[in-house]
C-alpha cells in the first residue's frame, strides 16, 4: 500500500490520482505540467485525521449510550441514583437502543479496526496512535455494553411476554365466566350451548366476540339432581349413579337438557395453536382455571347428569 501510494500523482487542478506522469496529461481533466515536479519535502508532517476519526466514533457512540441512560433514569416514576436503580435505567436504556445500538456498534468496530490498522502499517505517515486505540476501546467498550446489558434483559422480557400471553387467555376465561354467571342469574342455569348467551345484553359487545370466537372453545354443561327417594340408603346409592355428559357444543341433540337446570360447566379454550386438544389449552371449570396436564385426571371425576325418580 505505501509502495502505491508513492506512485501517485495528484492533479493540482482537478484533484484526480493516478498512476503516472504529469507532463503525459492528467486523466481526469487532461491538464500537463509544463516542467519537471517539485521534489518531495524532506520532512513531511504525519496526519492525525485517521486517529480523530477513529476517537470520534468511539466517544460518540459511548455517549449516546450515556443519554439515553439517563433519560431513561429521569423518566422513571421514582428518580435515584442507587445502584439498582441506575442498573435499572441502563438495561431499560439499551433495550430502548437496540434497533439503533446494535448496527452501530458493529459497523464503528469494524470500521475503526480496519482504519486503526491501516495506520499501523505506516505509522510515520500517521499520528495520534494512542488516541486511536482509545477510540478503537471506546467502540469495543460500546458494543459490549450493548450486548451484555441486553442480553441481561432478555430472559425478563420473555417472560413478560409468556405472561402478556397468559393474562390474554385468563381474561378470555373470565369474560366467559361472567356471561355464564349473568345467564344463570337471569334464567337459573348455564346456558346449554354457547349460542344462547346472545340472550344476555351486550352494551359493550364482548358477548358477540365470544361468540364469533366459538370455533377454538369447548363448551360442557351438567348437573346433579337430588333424588328423593324413601329411603337413605337407596338415595346414597342413586346419587353415585351417573350418564356421561355430551358436548352440548358439538352439535348434539339439545332435547337432552329440556327441563334440567345446569349447575356446572367445564369449558376449554384452544391456546396459541388455536387447535382443540393440546396440551397449551386453558381449562376453566366453574370459574376455577385448571392446568392442562391434570385434565385427564380430573375428567375422569367430572360430575354428570344425574336424574331424580
Amino acid at each position: 500500500m505505501s509502495l502505491r501510494y508513492e506512485k501517485l500523482t495528484i492533479c493540482p487542478c482537478c484533484g484526480f490520482k493516478f498512476e503516472g506522469d504529469l507532463r503525459s496529461g492528467c486523466l481526469g481533466c487532461g491538464s500537463r505540467s509544463v516542467g519537471e515536479p517539485l521534489a518531495r519535502p524532506e520532512h513531511e508532517l504525519p496526519g492525525y485525521g485517521r486517529s480523530l476519526l477513529i476517537t470520534v466514533v468511539g466517544i460518540s457512540s459511548l455517549l449516546l449510550l450515556l443519554v439515553t441512560i439517563i433519560v431513561a433514569l429521569v423518566g422513571r416514576a421514582e428518580p435515584s441514583i442507587s445502584l439498582s436503580s441506575v442498573a435499572a435505567a441502563a438495561e431499560a436504556g439499551a433495550w430502548r437502543l437496540k434497533w439503533i445500538g446494535f448496527p452501530l456498534a458493529m459497523i464503528s468496530v469494524w470500521m475503526n479496526w480496519r482504519i486503526y490498522g491501516s495506520m499501523r502499517k505506516q505509522p510515520v505517515r500517521f499520528t495520534g496512535m494512542r488516541i486511536a486505540r482509545n477510540g478503537l476501546g471506546a467502540s469495543m467498550l460500546f458494543a459490549f455494553l450493548m450486548t451484555s446489558l441486553v442480553g441481561i434483559t432478555v430472559p425478563e422480557r420473555l417472560r413478560q411476554r409468556q405472561r402478556g400471553f397468559e393474562a390474554t387467555y385468563r381474561a378470555s376465561l373470565y369474560t366467559h365466566n361472567r356471561a355464564f354467571m349473568e345467564y344463570r342469574a337471569r334464567f337459573g342455569s348455564f346456558p346449554t350451548d354457547l349460542s344462547d348467551l346472545r340472550n344476555l345484553p351486550d352494551s359493550d359487545g364482548s358477548i358477540a366476540n365470544l361468540i364469533t370466537q366459538a370455533e377454538f372453545v369447548s363448551y360442557k354443561p351438567w348437573t346433579q339432581l337430588a333424588a328423593t327417594q324413601t329411603t337413605r340408603a337407596k338415595s346414597n346409592r342413586l346419587r353415585g349413579a351417573a350418564i356421561q355428559p355430551t358436548n352440548l357444543y358439538s352439535g348434539a341433540d339439545d332435547s337432552a337438557g329440556e327441563g334440567v337446570s345446569f349447575t356446572n360447566y367445564e369449558l376449554r379454550l384452544a391456546g396459541e395453536d388455536k387447535i382443540l386438544g393440546t396440551d397449551d389449552d386453558w381449562l376453566m371449570r366453574d370459574g376455577l382455571i385448571l392446568p392442562v396436564s391434570g385434565i385427564e385426571s380430573t375428567s375422569i371425576a367430572t360430575p354428570s347428569v344425574t336424574s331424580a325418580r
